[in-house]
């Protein structure tokens, strides 16, 4: 009888730890499902009213900093951090044009793939570095929607940049950028011994007077001391205007350029190619309402390519003439002028232009050595004031299959036919007809509607 009760006990006891290991099991099953159901993101929002606050984190991929609306004065920005292509790090104004950086306030960018957006500096200066800038080791970052406008010191000569773009793959789109009055190169691409590849696109650049004095380009793409290394950078879909702070809007010292589908309006100056090889200004609109001194392209140096720009009533002559293509040093320092080597001029419109085409631009005591290689094919031109001066006739000339009207012809011009139509106010080839860019496609911040009207007069 006690054999049998006691192993009754024992029964009982093993069924019940069978049970409650069973229970046990299935517990833990449960609670690693709900586990596996909580969705496992990592992503911080962080909400900060100081550039010290800002400066204090510890950013990761997928991070979202979002700075309070009001006015941000003196304020030091330092963004840094390593997001990824799939989760950048996002500096972001509560909203948009709201983040209102005042006084001494810049911002410095570092890091790999973050993104500023929405911020607006005005009513201030820096008085130690440049605006904002992307550091030597950023790469793959972003400014968008942001302003800057009138950021001035009282004296119209101390030298600092808005905007210098170190490191690689960085980006400044949808920006307005206007009223620079003092010193300095509005944006710098600056280059060191490797390509860079930046893009500046769908940016408005505004008026900019003109400073009397070197340095006063609205872009400039590398430096003379590095003007034989190579850049890759992108300069595309943006408005200039009235960008007059010297004869250079855009100044090219760099490799491998692309100055595309740009329209410049009224701007008192050329875009130049002044240092470098291989590089190239095509599709862009020249609008220059006989406003003097309005230039158009300005060739120096090897392999340069001119295509399909659209350039009307251009009022410079010489250096600044529709299309300059310019005489150079015999033995050139880097900061010299280059000769010009296979220029590829084609399928550009001049129409009521001063002076179309100048060969041999710039002659003088020093600048002796005429280009060479220069091809102009398949241009149209029409009622220009002088179709062609030659200053210094280049070597192994090539002018073929160009039109002109309301002037006397050249060799290698015929008379217009019937390849052109006008289509939204520019003179276009029938066979390649496109809608000027700025018609409808947004160009600067969302949020901020700059007081810009483009006539053709």
């Amino acid at each position: 009888m006690m054999k049998n009760y006691n192993s009754l006990i024992w029964g009982f006891l093993l069924f019940n730890s069978i049970g409650f290991a069973s229970c046990a099991a299935s517990n833990v099953d449960e609670v690693v499902k709900q586990t596996e159901q909580v969705p496992q993101n990592l992503d911080k929002v962080y909400t900060i009213n100081s550039a010290a606050e800002l400066n204090a984190l510890t950013l990761s991929p997928g991070d979202k900093v979002i700075m309070k609306n009001g006015d941000w004065k003196s304020q030091q920005l330092n963004f840094k951090g390593r997001g990824t292509a799939e989760k950048p790090i996002i500096l972001v104004a509560e909203t948009k044009g709201s983040v209102i950086l005042t006084g001494n306030s810049n911002l410095k960018i570092e890091g790999e793939f973050l993104t500023v957006d929405g911020l607006s500096f005005k009513n201030g200066f820096s008085v130690k570095d440049d605006v904002v800038i992307f550091t030597k080791t950023s790469s793959n970052c972003r400014l968008t929607n942001t302003n800057i406008e009138d950021y001035n010191p009282t004296d119209k000569t101390v030298d600092y940049k808005w905007v210098s773009l170190y490191g690689t793959n960085n980006r400044v789109d949808h920006c307005s950028i206007t009223g620079k009055t003092h010193q300095g190169t509005t944006l710098v691409v600056w280059l060191d011994d490797k390509a860079n590849y930046h893009r500046i696109d769908h940016n408005y650049f505004g008026p900019r007077p003109d400073l009397g004095v070197n340095g006063g380009e609205t872009i400039r793409i590398g430096t003379s001391t590095y003007s034989m290394n190579d850049s890759y950078t992108t300069v595309e879909n943006n408005i200039f205007d009235k960008c007059n702070g010297e004869i250079e809007i855009i100044s090219i010292k760099s490799g491998y350029n692309k100055i595309l589908n740009n329209l410049f309006y009224e701007c008192v100056g050329t875009v130049t190619f002044r240092h470098g090889n291989h590089s190239e200004v095509s599709g862009n609109y020249f609008i220059g309402n006989d406003v003097s001194n309005t230039g158009g392209v300005r060739i120096i140096g090897e392999n340069q390519k001119v295509y399909d720009n659209y350039l009307y009533k251009i009022a410079g002559t010489s250096l600044r003439a529709s299309i300059s293509i310019m005489n150079a040093f015999e033995n050139p320092a880097l900061s010299d002028y280059w000769q010009v080597k296979n220029a590829d001029v084609q399928r550009n419109i001049i129409a009521n232009s001063r002076e179309a085409f100048v060969l041999g631009a710039g002659k003088d005591a020093k600048r002796v050595v005429a280009p060479d290689g220069v091809k102009i094919s398949g241009n149209y031109v029409l009622n220009p004031t002088t179709l062609i001066t030659i200053l210094d006739e280049p070597a192994n000339l090539n002018i073929q299959n160009n039109q002109a009207e309301g002037v006397s012809l050249s060799a290698g011009f015929l008379k217009l036919g019937n390849d052109l139509q006008l289509s939204d106010g520019v003179w276009q080839r029938k066979s390649a007809l496109r809608k000027p860019f700025w018609l409808d496609v947004p160009v600067g911040p969302e949020w901020k509607k700059d007081n810009r009207s483009f006539l053709f007069k």
